[in-house]
């Protein structure tokens, strides 16, 4: 199996032609391993990225851990993300079980410990709304719902991404057509599910246990249109945020799920009580 990545390869601007890369690589091969890493510090990256282009996947991760290993980190690094062996510029080294235990600590504990603390602002939002939920505790029960039915859609959305990432379908240039097609995707998904809740509220609910002046066609319409508006923009946001992660050199199989998470829960109680208080005309 070798490492054919032909179209990353055009890409590059390099003169090498394709007779000079692999007479390059069959005197790269004639020379011992400890020769190679030599080479391989010194030749210019995109000749050292067109021969491993030509070599055994095995052969390849071999010389650049040995590369690696001999404190030029850099350069090992360059030509990974340039063979797509990697894709950021923060992305570890090696596979997942080979990876020490606080090297995974390391690139996950931060964002983990930081979106943390911006959880704290779900229970703010809460408490700025107490008495809408005084007012009418059956729009506590439905809260969960719509928190969970936007972070379901946009993780939904996001693991598509990054697995059409990895397959190199997307790149993140193209991240407005993915925006408009998780929309047009999101609207039908989101009404769907806004019926079934709507329709879990009017069959389930007690009408008589209502307060004076409202009715369960109001608040099962109040709901719906919340969860019309979270869904959306959870899927919506979940297609895009992997190809933004691309972007910035960040790796999103660490920062797509948490950040999502938090921004979806955030998002959901202010849009759940907002539109809530703008239907029912609650204070």
């Amino acid at each position: 199996m070798s490492v054919m990545y032909t179209t990353l390869l055009d890409c590059q601007h390099t003169h090498l032609a394709a007779h000079e890369i692999d007479a390059a690589k069959n005197a790269f091969l004639i020379h011992t391993m400890e020769e190679r890493v030599r080479l391989l510090s010194v030749m210019p990256v995109s000749e050292a990225v067109g021969v491993l282009n030509c070599c055994p996947l095995a052969l390849v991760r071999e010389l650049l851990d040995a590369l690696t290993e001999t404190g030029d980190t850099v350069r090992s690094r360059q030509i990974a993300i340039d063979l797509g062996l990697i894709s950021s510029e923060i992305e570890p080294d090696g596979d997942y079980l080979t990876n020490s235990v606080m090297n995974h600590v390391r690139q996950r504990i931060g964002w983990i410990v930081g979106l943390a603390l911006l959880g704290i602002l779900s229970g703010l939002i809460i408490s700025h709304y107490e008495d809408t939920i005084t007012q009418l505790v059956l729009l506590a029960i439905y809260m969960p719902v719509v928190a969970a039915a936007g972070g379901n859609a946009g993780s939904q959305a996001a693991t598509l991404v990054v697995r059409a990432m990895a397959m190199n379908e997307v790149r993140p240039s193209q991240w407005l057509a993915v925006m408009w097609k998780e929309v047009r995707v999101a609207i039908i998904i989101a009404f769907a599910l806004a019926a079934v809740i709507m329709a879990r509220v009017l069959v389930f609910s007690d009408a008589t246990s209502l307060p004076a002046g409202f009715h369960l066609n109001d608040i099962a319409m109040a709901i719906g249109t919340a969860l019309v508006i979270q869904v959306t923009l959870s899927t919506t946001l979940g297609g895009v945020l992997p190809l933004v992660a691309r972007k910035l050199k960040l790796d999103p199989a660490v920062l797509v799920s948490p950040v999502l998470a938090s921004v979806v829960d955030i998002s959901g109680m202010a849009i759940y009580f907002m539109t809530i208080n703008a239907w029912l005309g609650l204070t």
